[in-house]
């Protein structure tokens, strides 16, 4: 079965106590439930300024909570919050970082520098709607298309 196209809430960003809001909201609403570890979880990953991984997760929440928190459940609740689209997967650098708009469904493009990592969001669906009708065209049911873009950003030029 297709996945409907994408889907955006007309809102402002969300950021700080707003995001975890929203992001607290949007778990529920799915029946989850808002934990403390995964409201640590979920902080440390919406205050980092680049992907992280499970480890770099892991390591700034044992700090935080004063006890060792084992990376295989950082992974555990980041896949909950990419299932449920509260994070989402930078596959090239096996990496995390927090959906700014929780509870939007849309396809990803990032645009990821080599030399800093710095990686950006961008949202455009007749390039993501072009992926989904190639995929079509060849019989294969695109579930959520991500295109990941290695360069150079402006900064690092």
């Amino acid at each position: 079965m297709a996945q409907a196209a994408p889907h955006h809430h007309d809102h402002s960003e969300p950021t700080g106590k707003g995001l975890a809001k929203a992001a607290r909201e949007t778990l529920e609403a799915q029946g989850e439930q808002w934990t403390d570890m995964r409201a640590d979880i979920f902080a440390v990953l919406a205050a980092m300024d680049k992907p992280a991984s499970a480890y770099d997760i892991a390591d700034k929440v044992s700090h935080r909570r004063g006890k060792r928190v084992a990376p295989n459940s950082v992974y555990r609740i980041l896949d909950l919050f990419v299932s449920n689209n509260l994070a989402q997967r930078v596959e090239s650098q096996n990496a995390f970082i927090a959906n700014a708009h929780p509870g939007c469904l849309h396809d990803c493009i990032f645009l990821v520098c080599k030399s800093c990592g710095e990686t950006t969001h961008v949202d455009n669906d007749v390039v993501t709607g072009q992926v989904r009708g190639v995929a079509a065209s060849q019989g294969f049911t695109a579930d959520r298309p991500v295109i990941e873009v290695l360069g150079t950003c402006a900064k690092c030029a």
